[in-house]
């Protein structure tokens, strides 16, 4: 030791390199054992998760090396939280990543995921302020204000009956701009013109449906409404449909055809919803036409029926509707009702628009990233007895074996006292035929059935049997906001992510993890039915994304080897030093 004693000029400066890498490596040790496993560790590394995403953002490498240790069970630490500002964050409808994109058709806000390498691996926090949800059915009329600090719709369309802020929430008297008296009388007067009591209609669509007002309303008829919208400058309208209880997700009418298979609605409905049915010669009507079950309704409320400066525009809505035969039901001032034939169209190749039958080589029920086709859709092209008339009432339809199911091999759905106030909200991840749905229909929630599209498509079935589901890829992001969803089930957890050629991975379970976590809400409950082998590696990742659970043995009418996990998403805060 006694060169520590020498003068500074006098100092050997080979052995003082090597001194200091001895000293930077002995400090490095230090301070990676403080990170890892002291309180201090979790102090300093708050400060500094902006850092931290911006380099695992940026370095695909170091994410990579990430996701292996969290599979691998040897991240000690939770996956860090995402900035403040990204409360709101949905990967695949980012404003300033879609606004590059072609505006023609629409086209830029549609879907577009980023790459695995370019999504942040972290978890999407809670506004300031965040209650647990205000439970159903009292969420229909209102809200908390702080779960969504959002003014944008209440200051816009206060005056319409769409929503007002009154202390600490928001209220929904039931408005919107077509019915400012609310839905409930909106509906009564169509009821003179539909069958909405008894059965006969029980799933619809509403499209553009500001915050689903009349979806929430048509619910007490016993109609299953799923709206959609995309996101847009109304600010999170869907988010307040979902906070409210109501089914809904994000979509646009653009390019692609919407994740639903052909004959999926008895009823589809547009109050303002200003999708320009007739440009591109019709071509979203006629993707209108390909979702509407034959014998279902079309109601148009708004632009352009019997509008002023839109006589064209009227024009063209009325004979596009002659050239596919839909009867005329009636024109009620500003708003038509139309009914879709039972055969197969009617249509002359001597249109005004062009259109054509489609022929054998379009799959009517394809719709996963699949291109809007300018051709009309046969019904007899689905196949079994699908109209209106010649399918079961609701709720008979709901157990009855539709025609469309070729086979019936769902699996015993799990008997779970699953109800408001604590679930109203749920998704079935992998629904198959929509047996855990089923399971539920005597309670008062709703169920996302979610249907792979890399598998059997049997979202039809789904349908058939009066419950409502999408087509997805859980390799990509789901299209909802964060923290809505109250329960999630899912049934082969790896059958999700894997090639269909192999038992290889197309993803990572660890972004499929974080992902569930962005759209469960604070106090929701996942239950993850598999292998113990599969749950062994969902355990590991659960402690990651900071979720509490436990494992069960199967459920007694289970025959499998499988085993039950049951995790509970905390609702946790940011630092007040985090940005």
């Amino acid at each position: 030791m006694k060169h520590l004693n020498l003068p500074f000029s006098n100092r050997n400066p080979r052995q003082w390199h090597l001194l200091d890498i001895i000293t930077a490596a002995f400090f490095a040790v230090v301070l990676f054992f403080i990170l890892l496993f002291t309180p201090l560790g979790d102090s300093m590394a708050a400060s500094g998760r902006q850092t931290l995403l911006v380099t695992t953002t940026s370095d695909p490498r170091q994410r990579q090396r990430l996701v292996t240790l969290v599979e691998s069970g040897h991240h000690l630490q939770p996956i860090e939280y995402c900035p403040s500002d990204a409360v709101a964050h949905m990967p695949c409808e980012d404003p300033r990543r879609n606004s590059q994109l072609s505006r023609e058709m629409n086209f830029y806000r549609e879907r577009h995921c980023p790459l695995p390498e370019e999504t942040p691996l972290c978890l999407i926090p809670p506004p300031n302020g965040y209650k647990i949800s205000v439970p159903w059915p009292e969420s229909l009329h209102k809200i908390w204000h702080a779960n969504m600090p959002y003014n944008k719709i209440a200051d816009r369309k206060g005056h319409q009956g769409w929503m007002k802020r009154e202390g600490d929430y928001f209220i929904f008297p039931g408005g919107g701009t077509m019915f400012p008296g609310g839905a409930g009388q909106y509906i009564e007067q169509l009821s003179q013109y539909i069958p909405l009591n008894g059965g006969t209609l029980r799933t619809a669509l509403d499209m553009g449906c500001g915050v689903a007002s009349f979806g929430g309303t048509l619910l007490s008829q016993g109609i299953l409404a799923l709206s959609f919208a995309p996101r847009d400058s109304h600010k999170s309208q869907i988010q307040f449909a979902l906070e409210r209880g109501v089914p809904a997700f994000v979509a646009m009418l653009g390019t692609r055809r919407l994740p639903f298979p052909a004959s999926s609605f008895d009823l589809m409905h547009c109050s303002r919803c200003l999708i320009p049915f007739t440009a591109y010669n019709a071509t979203y009507f006629v993707e209108v036409d390909r979702l509407l079950r034959p014998g279902g309704y079309l109601v148009i409320s708004g632009p352009p029926v019997q509008w002023p400066k839109q006589d064209k525009e009227w024009a063209d809505l009325q004979a596009v509707a002659r050239a596919l035969c839909y009867e005329l039901i009636t024109v009620d001032g500003n708003t038509v009702i139309w009914k879709k034939p039972v055969g197969d169209s009617c249509l002359s190749s001597q249109n005004e628009f062009g259109l054509e039958l489609c022929d054998e080589s379009v799959p009517p029920s394809d719709a996963w990233y699949y291109k809007l086709k300018k051709c009309v859709t046969r019904p007899s092209s689905v196949k079994g007895e699908i109209a209106l008339g010649t399918i079961p009432k609701w709720p008979e339809r709901l157990n009855e074996l539709p025609s469309r199911a070729i086979f019936m091999k769902n699996g015993d759905s799990l008997k779970l006292e699953l109800k408001p106030p604590a679930v109203r909200n749920v998704m079935d991840m992998n629904a198959f035929f929509g047996g855990f749905a089923a399971a539920l229909a005597s309670e008062s929630v709703w169920v996302m059935n979610v249907i792979s599209a890399r598998k059997p498509l049997t979202l039809d079935v789904v349908y058939d049997r009066g419950l409502i589901g999408v087509y997805h890829d859980w390799c990509e992001p789901f299209s909802t906001y964060p923290r809505t969803y109250d329960f999630i089930h899912l049934s082969g957890v790896e059958s999700l992510i894997q090639r269909s050629d192999s038992s290889k991975s197309r993803c990572s379970l660890v972004d499929l993890m974080v992902e569930m976590d962005r759209i469960l809400r604070p106090e929701g409950k996942v239950l993850i039915r598999d292998t113990p082998e599969v749950l062994d590696k969902v355990a590991r990742m659960a402690h990651a994304v900071r979720w509490s659970f436990s494992i069960h043995d199967k459920d007694p009418e289970s025959h499998g080897r499988e085993k039950i996990l049951v995790a509970t998403k905390p609702l946790w805060r940011m630092p007040s030093n985090s940005h």
